[in-house]
């Protein structure tokens, strides 16, 4: 009985140390209802999903030496969360984990990859890295929240290697590259004021539900992934003209552009190695602080350079955590906006500044003014002058217009939206001066072209002579050879130019 005794008595200590040392993530509600112990004076404020989001991330956040933090950690793959896959044919190389929650292969495309970034590329991959610290936590935990593999945050490292501010030649934007039209359909808001795709919590919930859609529409991950870079529409066609669903069998053809061929071999080296650090030499990486901010209201156009005078704290930095909101004021759009600022500084806007928050919306002597010189001037000429496509943008800083067509009298002061003492090429304004592809701007003038011929050529309509095109020719110079003009040789074979330029072996109707 003593004995029996004994032995519960162990095995009970035994269960208490484990049960006592066993390290548990919070949960959201946890983290809020601790929010009280670590920010002074908060009692009773409301916390944004995005901050609850964030401070939970920062605080499951676990930095190793094995893989970068946020990437999928399973310990019994039979019992994880979600299906589990085994890297098959890497055994040689005797990596720490073997174990991923999305498809991962190791072939001849992969090779390829992993041999570069643990080569030429290597400070890419150690600075993809080092930024993961700060990002990756918040990307994993929004990921995992909506039921989707925490290892897809190596498509945002493949996609822009964690930078916020990352603009690709096509637009894209931010640390999940979303397009305009992709990222305002799923919720994000992008205007000359904010473009929320930079936000790393509010474009991963977006990048969530887009993954999310995809996956349910193609039914793999490498073919979801695959969308996400070349378009639903261009993956559709290509399963369609291949006749399979199967990744790797479609990749053989021609139609996929090599861009999106090599992206889904990139994100699978990028997780091999990510997630066997050790094994490729990455054993001291130089990991950010999480991303962590407390909140407070502002009113719509409200000075962010006086805002960090107040605070005390540096515009960049003040920048460095809102990095949607893309001038020097928030938002005139919005009645108030969420500011996000350094931890600490809550208490410090209470104090000082938060009962005089109409004082802090931007006033009219900082702005910077043009005068009017031409006689028939109308405010959507200004804008244009100084590449601000949103024409609401001038009516708003000038009252005095109800339209951006208005008539502006010669002589007369125009608002703009640029601060005293600023450059107008200053990086804040970077995106009034992209310039589009020397490829883009070609295919415009194509088919502007096609739209002018449209308006003036006269079709043949019972062609009975035809031109065999030979290398080297061009609409210009097959209709210098045939004498036929240039709009009529274009409204009679529309049906090859609307869809692509001319090529050697085309008949084109020329009588």
């Amino acid at each position: 009985m003593r004995k029996n005794g004994l032995l519960l008595l162990v095995l009970g200590q035994l269960l208490f140390s484990c049960i006592s040392t066993e390290k548990d993530v919070p949960s959201p509600k946890e983290i809020t209802e601790s929010f009280s112990t670590e920010d002074e004076n908060l009692d009773g404020a409301d916390f944004s999903e995005e901050k609850i989001i964030a401070r939970t991330a920062k605080h499951g956040a676990e930095f190793s030496s094995d893989q970068i933090v946020g990437s999928a950690v399973i310990e019994h793959p039979a019992n994880h969360e979600i299906k589990t896959y085994f890297l098959y044919g890497a055994e040689h190389l005797n990596l720490e984990n073997n174990y991923f929650d999305i498809p991962v292969v190791y072939n001849a495309a992969v090779k390829k990859w992993i041999k570069y970034f643990t080569g030429r590329g290597r400070g890419f991959f150690q600075r993809y890295s080092g930024r993961a610290g700060r990002y990756a936590p918040i990307l994993s935990k929004v990921l995992k929240d909506n039921g989707l593999p925490q290892d897809l945050i190596f498509l945002a490292m493949a996609e822009s290697g964690f930078q916020t501010k990352a603009k690709s030649w096509a637009k894209a934007v931010g640390p999940w590259q979303f397009m305009p039209y992709t990222g305002r359909r799923y919720g994000l808001e992008v205007n000359w004021y904010v473009d929320e795709r930079r936000d790393p919590i509010k474009s991963s919930i977006a990048a969530s539900k887009y993954l999310k859609k995809l996956y349910k529409q193609f039914g793999s991950w490498e073919l979801a992934a695959a969308s996400y870079n070349a378009g639903e529409g261009k993956m559709g066609r290509a399963i369609r003209r291949y006749r399979t669903k199967n990744f790797w069998k479609i990749r053989r053809g021609r139609y996929l552009k090599p861009e999106t061929k090599n992206y889904v071999p990139k994100i699978m080296a990028l997780a091999i190695i990510g997630k066997n650090l050790k094994s490729f030499g990455f054993e001291e990486i130089d990991w950010h602080e999480p991303l962590d901010f407390q909140e407070i209201q502002v009113p719509g156009g409200a000075d962010l350079f006086k805002i960090a005078k107040d605070l005390n704290v540096e515009f960049d930095d003040l920048h460095y955590l809102n990095p949607e909101i893309q001038r020097w004021f928030t938002p005139p759009t919005h009645e108030t906006y969420t500011l996000r600022v350094p931890v600490g500084k809550r208490d410090a806007w209470a104090d000082c500044c938060s009962a005089k928050k109409e004082e802090y919306i931007a006033s009219q002597e900082v702005f910077q003014k043009y005068r009017v010189r031409g006689r028939k001037t109308r405010l959507d000429d200004v804008a244009r002058k100084f590449k601000i496509k949103d024409k609401k943008v001038l009516t708003w800083l000038n009252d005095n217009y109800k339209s951006h067509r208005s008539r502006v009298p010669r002589g007369t002061y125009v608002t703009l939206p640029f601060r005293i003492g600023q450059s107008k090429k200053d990086n804040m304004y970077a995106d009034l001066y992209d310039k589009p592809r020397k490829s883009v701007i070609r295919k415009r003038k194509y088919r502007n072209r096609i739209r002018v011929a449209k308006r003036r050529g006269k079709k043949i309509s019972n062609p009975s002579q035809f031109y065999t095109v030979k290398r080297g020719d061009s609409l210009w110079s097959v209709s210098r050879k045939t004498g036929v003009s240039l709009d009529t040789l274009i409204v009679s074979n529309l049906k090859i130019i609307k869809k692509r330029q001319i090529r050697a072996g085309d008949r084109l109707v020329i009588r």
